[in-house]
C-alpha cells in the first residue's frame, strides 16, 4: 500500500507551460489558502486508508510548512540535501534543512519530533531539546550542496521543446 500522500503545490517559475503559456488559464500554483485546505482535505479524505501526508518544505517554504503540521500534515519530510528538482523548477526555499533547524520548527509548533525511515518506522523520538549534534548540523557552507543560480544555467536540465528543434 501507500506509505504517505505529498501534495505539491505547482512552481511556475521555470515551468515551460507556463513561461510559455502553453495552455489558457494556467496560474502560478496554489494560493496560501488553496495549499492550506489541500492538506486538510487530504488528511479528511485519506483518513483510513493512507496514514501520513508529507508537507514539502522545498516548495512551500519554512512558516507554510509549520502551519501545514497543523492543516492536516504530519511529515515535515528531510534533510533534502542538494534538491534539485524543485529548484530546477523554480523553488527559492532553499536545497537543505539542517535536522535541527527541523526539530527546532517542530518544536515551535508544540509537537514533538521524530525521526523516522522509509517504511515509516519511528527510529527517533526527540523528546527534549537536549541534543547532539549530526553531521548535517554542522554544515556552515551550503554552497558545497549547488545553488539555484547554477543550476538554472546547466542546460541539459531545461526543457527543450522538441517541435523547436
Amino acid at each position: 500500500g501507500f506509505t504517505e500522500f505529498v501534495p505539491l503545490n505547482f512552481v511556475h517559475t521555470e515551468a515551460p507551460m507556463y513561461k510559455h503559456q502553453l495552455h489558457d488559464g494556467i496560474q502560478q500554483g496554489g494560493s496560501g489558502n488553496d495549499v492550506l485546505l489541500t492538506h486538510a482535505i487530504a488528511r479528511i479524505m485519506f483518513n483510513n486508508s493512507i496514514d501520513n501526508i508529507q508537507m514539502s518544505w522545498v516548495k512551500e517554504g519554512q512558516k507554510m510548512s509549520q502551519l501545514l503540521l497543523m492543516w492536516g500534515a504530519n511529515d515535515f519530510g528531510g534533510t533534502l540535501i542538494n534538491e534539485s528538482i524543485s529548484t530546477s523548477a523554480g523553488s527559492e526555499y532553499g536545497q537543505l534543512l539542517r535536522p535541527k533547524e527541523i526539530r527546532r520548527m517542530v518544536r515551535e509548533i508544540g509537537r514533538i519530533p521524530a525521526e523516522r525511515n522509509t517504511q515509516y518506522k519511528m527510529l527517533k523520538k526527540f523528546e527534549t531539546e537536549n541534543e547532539v549534534e549530526e553531521g548535517l548540523d554542522k554544515i556552515t557552507d551550503y554552497s558545497q550542496f549547488g545553488s539555484y543560480a547554477e543550476l538554472i544555467k546547466i542546460n541539459k536540465f531545461k526543457y527543450k521543446n522538441p517541435r523547436e528543434e
